[in-house]
């Protein structure tokens, strides 16, 4: 195994303490391999633990389709990383395992729309638009703030956005899951 370009920072990291703290309070005691990169940086990772904060935990978004939506950009990505941490939230949202399954074909004409929800297929196609794309369709945006509104049409626009700046991250540093390392 080759050494990494950019290591982590050590898992004991125990500087900038408050920072630090503030990770491992937002994820319930844990410290990941992608705090332990963005920690590189003290204004990134302070930024990252506040903004994806209330991205995770602070939207009036449904949990489920904002999870689709991380699972998405992943797959579309091919942030394994990001896709890892995502299918298990998705399913406690209520997600299934075979819909689990079925996002990893997001975007292609094989993508199973019968296993999701009108409102779940037009998170998909917005998730594949602005992803791919940049560019949505009008029809698909006054699709979903009719059946949104208007907070939790910006909220899942903003989860796309967001996440995408993770897989892009992680692609970039090759950030593996905790218990996958890498090749």
């Amino acid at each position: 195994m080759s050494e990494r370009l950019i290591p982590y920072q050590p898992m004991d990291l125990a500087e900038p303490a408050e920072l630090v703290a503030a990770i491992r309070q937002r994820r319930g005691g844990q410290f990941i391999n992608l705090d332990r990169m963005l920690l590189h940086s003290v204004p990134v990772a302070e930024g990252w633990n506040h903004f994806i904060g209330e991205i995770r935990n602070n939207l009036s978004l449904d949990p489920k389709l904002r999870e689709l939506a991380m699972c998405g950009v992943a797959v579309l990505n091919g942030a394994e990383y990001e896709f890892f941490h995502h299918a298990l939230p998705f399913k406690k949202a209520g997600g299934t395992e075979e819909q689990v399954q079925a996002l990893r074909l997001i975007g292609q004409s094989s993508f199973p729309r019968n296993l999701f929800s009108q409102v779940e297929n037009d998170a998909a196609d917005l998730t594949f638009q602005m992803t791919r794309n940049i560019k949505v369709d009008s029809e698909l945006m006054k699709r979903l703030q009719k059946e949104l509104g208007s907070t939790d049409t910006v909220e899942l626009v903003t989860v796309i956005a967001a996440y995408n700046m993770v897989s892009r991250f992680l692609i970039a540093l090759d950030v593996n899951p905790e218990d996958h390392p890498p090749a």
